[in-house]
């Protein structure tokens, strides 16, 4: 299972150019940062959440449907998700001039549904995870759908890789990199492309302790399932680790770590308090380890975390915040 080099992700990098955003690196200080992780940290957010659809996820969905024959293209897509992932692939659907069939857990966010359909998606709502993935099969065989997968394959890898090589040419000589983890998709790519341009940063996963794939699957050797994600970070929450995704991830990680809800409901409430971004749980994933698990091995470091996505309706980000602002107070 060979890597993308980084000449395929500039290729890649090319063949996006107008259909995403180079998202910015905000360099978060003040008080509270300051006595967290001390002055000498710099704190660097890569800020994703500016991406098209609000999620990194078009790198990956765009990357496989420009590789697709035109009339496979023309037969439309397929796709599961718990929402980014559908909402990605209906925006790459629309601006690729084809049609979307997204499959979606019941329990999947109200917000992310409407949204996938205002995109022009039709949306099927089944059971939970691994009954989507079962169902995208059969919609592939019964409609001749091309499935986008949400976090697996080479061409996912070299999407979310120019995510890594965007902030690896942003900011040089990092001494860390902190990437948020459900299925392995944004980290394999990003830690695969961080690692080939600046071989001395280190890259960090981080996965919330209710969706521990890939700590599972670290632990074993191989890719391993959970039988039911139970995380507030639902975007996190991939059913089971794949192969080439795993293996990238293994190759290029220099650990793993895990965070609970309250940490991520923590770092909603800090994110919002000190740098006004309004982030969905994944999104403040990076922040919780960064203030958590990897506090002491990182202080005085140059560290840059993913902000990988904001897609949340207003009540479920005020009850979240207003958790992890209970929380912090009570530290």
């Amino acid at each position: 299972m060979e890597p993308p080099t980084l000449a395929e992700i500039r290729e890649a990098r090319e063949r996006l150019l107008d259909l995403v955003v180079e998202t910015p690196v905000w360099r978060w200080a003040g008080d509270e940062v300051d006595a967290a992780m001390g002055p000498d940290t710099e704190v660097l957010l890569k800020l994703e959440l500016f991406q098209r659809t609000g999620t990194f996820k078009p790198r990956g969905a765009l990357t496989n449907m420009l590789a697709l024959e035109p009339d496979r293209l023309k037969r439309g897509v397929t796709a599961v998700s718990a929402g980014n992932h559908a909402i990605a692939v209906a925006y790459a659907a629309g601006i690729l001039g084809t049609t979307a069939k997204v499959v979606m857990p019941k329990t999947a966010n109200p917000a992310r549904i409407a949204r996938c359909r205002s995109m022009g998606a039709e949306v099927e709502l089944v059971t939970d995870g691994a009954r989507g993935f079962e169902r995208v099969s059969e919609i592939e065989a019964e409609e001749g759908r091309t499935s986008v997968h949400p976090f697996e394959g080479p061409l996912t890898a070299r999407g979310t890789a120019t995510l890594g090589l965007e902030l690896s040419e942003q900011v040089p000589e990092l001494d860390a990199v902190i990437v948020p983890i459900g299925g392995g998709g944004l980290c394999a790519g990003v830690a695969a492309a961080v690692k080939q341009a600046q071989p001395a940063c280190q890259v960090f996963g981080v996965e919330p302790e209710g969706a521990d794939t890939m700590h599972r699957s670290f632990a074993t050797g191989r890719p391993e399932s959970i039988d039911e994600v139970r995380t507030i970070a639902d975007s996190l929450g991939a059913p089971h680790a794949a192969p080439y995704s795993f293996e990238l991830c293994r190759r290029f990680l220099d650990d793993l770590v895990m965070v609970d809800d309250d940490a991520l409901c923590r770092n909603m409430a800090r994110m919002f308090a000190e740098v006004k971004l309004a982030v969905e749980p994944a999104g403040a994933a990076a922040a919780a380890a960064l203030f958590g698990p990897l506090r002491e091995r990182l202080a005085g470091k140059r560290v840059a975390l993913i902000v990988c996505g904001t897609n949340i309706d207003i009540e479920t980000f005020a009850a979240q915040v207003k958790a992890g602002t209970a929380s912090m107070e009570g530290e």
